[in-house]
């Protein structure tokens, strides 16, 4: 489970005991055997429920909208991103699979509300990757005649585990991206390889991936981290002085938002909700090209208030992406569409 699932489990945890049904859908070979373990899970788990909530529209909110329709009970859906997205030319979005968008047709009109992660989720123009010809995304683009009730919903972050560094340790024109194999290019990973051989007095660090799993030429000034805990994570985190969300396509951006509570300062891609976040603490690059990336890291390298802004960004992040902010919307969403208290 991705951290922002787990967060929510968290916050229901307070005020309900949470039933939690988790197949490994990501396995295609044994989805036919999931389906028929979710429906017995959920046969056994529906009595004495308040509400469902499902996490991402897909093949498993099917079962939860049947069992709320036939057990009366309410079910909601948030949706993260590539549940709102088709993407053709860069092999991105579940609404690509004519059966997977069928099912998050069904479960989206049949759901008692939808809860997105930014409202570039309801709908987007994606402007940042030349790549892209379906500029149109989002919920209102794919499904135009949707009657639920969406709620855009943030996710929040927890600031007690990501914390500034105790004493400034940060290496100087130093930049950090985390992603994995499978994301390297959407989250933008071919461009910051361009960046890194023109730039070869910066240094560059890649976590959540290895060396070996790239197969282009590496700059020598490029690092691969692999795969980090937690708590080297929040190290590398509080250690880098820039940190990139170079995606073509994003539905929030949990780990930008890490990398802000920790001081780094964000360089982003102009595209979904990554510049709300970035807001005026950092930089944004208009198109995925090295030509606009060029005036952007020499303003960004060059900055004279690099204090400032490593500070700024974990304001920024504290007054808008909490995660008490998230709790408070998540249940207040909740008690709204259920008709009950839960905080009393």
């Amino acid at each position: 489970m991705q951290s922002f699932v787990k967060s929510d489990i968290g916050i229901l945890s307070k005020y309900f005991t949470v039933r939690i049904l988790n197949q490994p859908w990501g396995n295609k070979k044994v989805a036919p055997l999931n389906f028929i373990s979710q429906f017995f899970d959920m046969l056994f788990s529906i009595s004495g429920t308040k509400f469902i909530l499902v996490n991402f529209g897909g093949y498993w909110a099917f079962w939860a909208i049947i069992f709320g329709k036939v057990f009366s009970k309410k079910v909601f859906i948030v949706t993260h991103g590539t549940d709102c997205a088709s993407i053709p030319e860069i092999s991105y979005g579940s609404l690509r699979i004519s059966l997977l968008k069928r099912i998050c047709d069904f479960s989206y009109r049949r759901a008692d509300a939808i809860f997105p992660v930014s409202e570039s989720l309801i709908g987007t123009d994606l402007t940042f990757d030349p790549l892209i010809t379906s500029k149109k995304q989002g919920l209102s683009v794919h499904f135009p005649d949707l009657k639920t009730p969406t709620k855009t919903i943030y996710n929040g972050l927890d600031e007690t585990q990501w914390v500034l560094p105790k004493q400034s340790q940060r290496k100087k024109n130093s930049f950090l991206t985390v992603l994995s194999p499978s994301q390297f290019t959407l989250k933008g990973g071919d461009l910051i390889l361009e960046i890194a051989r023109y730039y070869t007095d910066c240094t560059f660090y890649f976590a959540g991936i290895q060396k070996s799993e790239i197969t282009v030429q590496i700059p020598e000034n490029v690092n691969f981290l692999g795969f980090l805990n937690p708590k080297d994570l929040l190290k590398w985190y509080q250690e880098s002085e820039f940190y990139f969300q170079l995606s073509s396509f994003e539905g929030f951006g949990c780990a930008l938002c890490e990398a802000m509570l920790c001081g780094a300062i964000p360089i982003g891609s102009n595209t979904n909700h990554i510049p709300n976040i970035v807001g005026d603490s950092g930089f944004i690059i208009a198109e995925k090209s090295l030509e606009s990336a060029i005036p952007v890291m020499d303003k960004a390298i060059q900055s004279a208030n690099k204090a400032l802004l490593s500070i700024n960004s974990r304001m920024h992040i504290e007054s808008n992406y909490s995660l008490k902010l998230r709790e408070q919307n998540l249940i207040e969403s909740l008690e709204r569409f259920t008709g009950q208290s839960y905080t009393s």
